[in-house]
């Protein structure tokens, strides 16, 4: 008797973390009975936040931080980069009508689409701390962002087509300077014009400032044949390109 009670109590301590090893969210199922596991609601989440579905979150759910950073490290996250990168050629080849006067233009964001934060985001769980804009731009003040590689050559073809390079970011003019040093040092160079947010817009939204840099530009005389950036307040308010492009981001959120 007591070496079967013993028995059946190992067997039960056995199941127990077999069972929560296997646990997850949603009781293992979506609301329509679908059997997922933690990797399919992951991917599902990251999914939505491309595609625009799931917006103004301030971190990465709690549950998904591992496979959010091992999304950004690896050969997917590149492959998505360099199809999008490759689409904004394909777009150019086929539909753009350059004249090839000096004015026309394509806009680019910063960060996560020329350069990367993923080294800051690492030491951030992904996502999975809240942002903290003294730290982050403490980190930008070091100048040491990498490029994304086909970000790098898109860049360059577009250059040699001879299409005006606008670089449209968000941080703010006290880093100017620091990040001409960065996008220099690793390989961006012979860009028309670059804005950054000063006192006066730091109080609007990101779209907003986005689409006023955009309208100055076009009064200027700019044809603005293309946007590429990790987010969609990038190229998601008028007046708009013809295309937008964007690069995959599932780390944060900027409305």
């Amino acid at each position: 008797m007591v070496k079967t009670l013993g028995c059946s109590l190992v067997f039960i301590c056995f199941l127990i973390p077999m069972t929560f090893a296997d646990w997850n969210i949603l009781n293992q199922k979506t609301h329509s009975g679908l059997k997922i596991s933690l990797k399919n609601y992951c991917e599902s989440w990251r999914m939505n936040v491309e595609l625009h579905n799931i917006r103004d979150f301030e971190v990465v759910p709690e549950e998904c931080t591992d496979y959010i950073g091992k999304y950004v490290r690896s050969i997917q996250y590149k492959v998505d980069s360099e199809r999008a990168t490759e689409e904004c050629l394909v777009y150019l080849s086929t539909t753009c009508n350059l004249k090839k006067d000096g004015r026309d233009a394509w806009v680019f964001d910063i960060d996560d689409t020329l350069l990367s934060t993923i080294p800051y985001y690492k030491n951030n769980l992904y996502g999975g701390n809240k942002l903290n804009v003294s730290d982050l731009e403490d980190w930008m003040s070091k100048g040491k962002s990498p490029a994304l590689e086909y970000s790098l050559q898109l860049f360059n073809d577009l250059k040699s087509r001879g299409i005006q390079i606008i670089l449209i970011s968000t941080r703010r003019e006290y880093l100017r300077s620091v990040t001409i040093d960065n996008l220099v040092n690793v390989g961006y160079h012979g860009w028309a014009g670059l804005i950054l947010r000063d006192s006066a817009n730091e109080l609007v939204s990101v779209a907003k400032y986005k689409s006023d840099a955009r309208k100055q530009l076009i009064k200027n005389g700019y044809r603005i044949w293309g946007i590429v950036g990790d987010q969609y307040s990038s190229f998601e308010a008028p007046p708009s390109s013809t295309r937008g492009f964007k690069l995959p981001n599932p780390m944060y959120y900027v409305a």
